[in-house]
């Protein structure tokens, strides 16, 4: 059976959209020039936390949709996702994110703070093994019929000729394939560490902060953030920048001291005036975008892919003999 809808790109935004569509009863086939393990998604940290993305009320809609998506996964090992306590915290006063009252943030008092920071708030919520993660929707893809193609498409147009139904889920790539300037790359860079015995996760929430500081532990590793380089579509990681994230991630968390680097990670973050999701009609073809996921491609993976199903299945087009 040939492809009713393909989808371009196999991060987490393209994987859970091809999953919703498979698991929909359509005959579904993702396109993608980087397979799974080489997307931004596998280089992300990551967790549940709307970061870098707008506008603020389909964020929230696709966020708490996403959330218990995830928080439902959290119950199989297998997803590489389990919730997780930790907290958020700022060196100057500032208010709770408004998303704080979503997963049930409490303020922290003044004795759980980290040094050198005068607010912050605890709670829990979903923690994700980027990698794992992937070939766990891989593999509900392929139990579902869906299949993944190596292939770029340099244009809409070309792909357009592939399905009756195309969803762009191209990430930062989609600037060039939509020809879309409001698309950029926000360069994240990230060290993985030998896990000393953390088990809590750390984000520095200073409003304005220059860098990123986050401390995302797994069972065998911690993950350590972070870099936010605006235009930067460099995708090798820099020794420098590596070292740095270290010296701030171990300032704020003394038992990082000594752990033996495991590896980087660089990723492209597909920011945005706004998520796009939208359709267009070309005659017989529907063709769905949905990206500019910014720093939240997780944190709305199933709220959007949930709504692109519901767009597909509403335009009433069924599977291609």
């Amino acid at each position: 059976m040939a492809a009713s809808v393909v989808v371009i790109g196999a991060g987490v935004s393209g994987l859970t959209t091809a999953v919703c569509l498979a698991e929909a009863g359509l005959a579904v086939r993702v396109d993608t020039d980087r397979l799974p393990g080489a997307t931004t998604s596998a280089a992300a940290g990551a967790m549940w936390d709307p970061y870098l993305v707008e506008p603020r009320d389909l964020v929230d809609r696709w966020s708490r949709r996403t959330l218990a998506e995830l928080t439902a996964l959290s119950t199989d090992a297998d997803t590489g996702i389990r919730l997780a306590e930790g907290t958020h915290e700022s060196t100057v006063p500032c208010e709770m994110p408004s998303w704080g009252t979503v997963v049930g943030a409490l303020p922290c008092p003044p004795d759980d703070l980290r040094d050198g920071y005068v607010t912050g708030w605890r709670y829990r919520a979903p923690l994700v093994d980027m990698p794992r993660y992937l070939d766990h929707l891989l593999r509900r893809l392929e139990r579902a019929g869906g299949t993944v193609r190596q292939h770029r498409h340099d244009t809409l147009g070309e792909a357009l000729r592939e399905a009756p139904v195309i969803v762009n889920c191209a990430g930062a790539e989609a600037r060039f394939l939509a020809d879309d300037p409001a698309v950029d790359a926000v360069r994240g860079q990230l060290v993985l560490v030998e896990n000393p015995g953390i088990d809590a996760f750390f984000c520095d929430d200073t409003p304005g902060a220059e860098d990123l500081t986050y401390i995302y532990p797994h069972a065998d590793a911690v993950v350590l953030g972070g870099t936010a380089e605006p235009g930067n579509w460099d995708l090798r990681p820099d020794e420098d920048a590596g070292r740095e994230i270290v010296r701030r991630c171990t300032a704020v968390e003394p038992k990082l001291a000594g752990a033996r680097v495991i590896g980087q990670r660089v990723g492209l973050r597909p920011v945005r005036t706004g998520v796009r999701l939208t359709q267009e009609r070309y005659g017989d073809r529907l063709l769905v975008h949905n990206y500019g996921h910014g720093g939240a491609g997780v944190t709305l993976s199933w709220g959007c892919a949930r709504e692109v199903t519901d767009r597909v299945l509403q335009a009433a087009v069924g599977p291609t003999p």
